[in-house]
């Protein structure tokens, strides 16, 4: 097949898809590209959904991935409102809900994900708002107005942002945790407690250890019983308890499909003409010698070019460190690599400075980090983190020498 004559299809008009469309015409300039989304927005990225779209600091058309013309420019077809529902992996083709089908030589799925919803009596309606779209963001941000109490359910990344956005408009805000350190899934507990600290300085009562026992209409809005029997008069409930990857396309289709769509290292599913990128997907990670799914900017950006330039001929695997971010109250994480264990933490500077940087050691072998207004460290820190040899702890904690040395050797 031939790259400049082939008929691309994209289904999935996210950051994903955005950047494969990007990718996809600059690796295969002749070529037809169509990007199908549910959504009546173009592509756009979605960390501001959380910060800078919620707090009003960034205007919608900020977000998007291009303007919209850039599309027409580059002669890329965008079907927006519509979504995909079936795809004839024998015709090669997709159809739509309007009823119309689209041909494909090749196709990628960046199907994202969704809000995990609450799965208890209460846990829908007019007073919970789960955010995942920039629909979800304009409706939660007219209800952040000073005095009104939020209830976040979650202290992950979105839940922490929410709850950050949530006190600079002057609401009164509740975290509710069930594990007993916030961001749990990808920080170790020391850092959990300084961002829940953090929060606390700025006014929010984060509970950790907390479980939400029933939501109920009454008071402000909803009462929210937890578990130690305390209740929580709440104008609006904001949960952030993860996404569920949109798998029920490739499921349908027949693809495998195991917590997220399977690709291999080229970012090809079981079909050899489709392939996927984004939230969406499980792939294998060679730094981590295993099969993870990833919900990152990283990952839906870098996974899709590289899905986009294999789709056109290229011959490149998709390798890369998992590396994510968050910014709360004026504070950035950065979070490298992905550990299921470790036998040592090292600091780097002192927590109460506000900048510093924390190793994650497995028998010496710096295998993650984190760090805090130290973006400035993440390249060398990748570079120890690839090399997988152990280090010194004490050089690594020690300021005085340079990350750019060590990570030289």
């Amino acid at each position: 097949m031939s790259a400049s004559g082939a008929r691309y299809v994209i289904v999935g008009a996210g950051h994903a898809g955005g950047r494969g469309a990007e990718a996809l015409r600059a690796a295969a300039p002749e070529a037809r590209i169509t990007v199908i989304g549910a959504e009546t927005y173009p592509p756009y990225e979605r960390p501001p959904l959380s910060k800078e779209l919620l707090d009003g600091t960034m205007p919608v058309e900020k977000t998007f991935v291009r303007p919209l013309d850039w599309y027409a420019e580059q002669k890329i077809e965008l079907k927006l409102g519509v979504a995909a529902t079936a795809i004839d992996r024998g015709a090669k083709t997709v159809t739509l809900a309007d009823g119309s089908s689209i041909s494909y030589d090749r196709l990628l799925l960046t199907t994202g994900g969704r809000a995990r919803r609450l799965k208890m009596p209460g846990g829908e309606g007019p007073n919970i708002v789960y955010l995942r779209d920039i629909e979800d963001t304009k409706r939660l941000k007219e209800r952040l107005v000073p005095g009104a109490h939020v209830a976040v359910i979650g202290a992950g990344f979105i839940g922490l942002e929410v709850a950050a956005s949530a006190r600079k408009y002057g609401c009164d805000v509740t975290v509710l945790e069930v594990a007993q350190h916030p961001m749990g899934r990808v920080v170790a507990p020391e850092i959990g407690d300084w961002f829940a600290n953090l929060h606390r300085s700025h006014g929010a009562d984060v509970r950790t250890g907390t479980t939400v026992t029933s939501l109920e209409p009454g008071g402000r809005g909803l009462r929210v019983t937890v578990s130690d029997g305390s209740v929580i008069d709440a104008d609006l409930v904001v949960p952030g308890i993860g996404v569920e990857p949109g798998v029920e396309l490739a499921q349908a289709a027949g693809l495998d499909v195991q917590d997220g769509i399977m690709v291999d290292e080229f970012t090809r599913t079981s079909d050899p003409d489709i392939f996927a990128a984004g939230d969406a997907t499980r792939h294998f990670n060679p730094f981590l010698g295993r099969h993870l799914r990833l919900e990152s900017y990283q990952n839906a950006q870098n996974q899709a070019i590289a899905a986009a330039k294999v789709m056109a001929g290229g011959e490149d695997p998709f390798e890369e460190l998992p590396w994510a971010w968050t910014d709360q109250h004026g504070v950035n994480l950065q979070v490298v690599g992905a550990p299921l264990a470790w036998d040592q933490l090292v600091w780097r500077g002192s927590p109460e400075s506000q900048s510093f940087v924390l190793f994650y050691l497995a028998e010496g072998v710096p295998v993650a980090a984190n760090t805090i207004n130290s973006g400035r460290d993440m390249r060398p820190i990748r570079q120890l983190i690839r090399r997988a040899t152990p280090m010194d702890p004490a050089k690594l904690a020690n300021t005085s020498l340079k990350l750019q040395d060590l990570a030289r050797g």
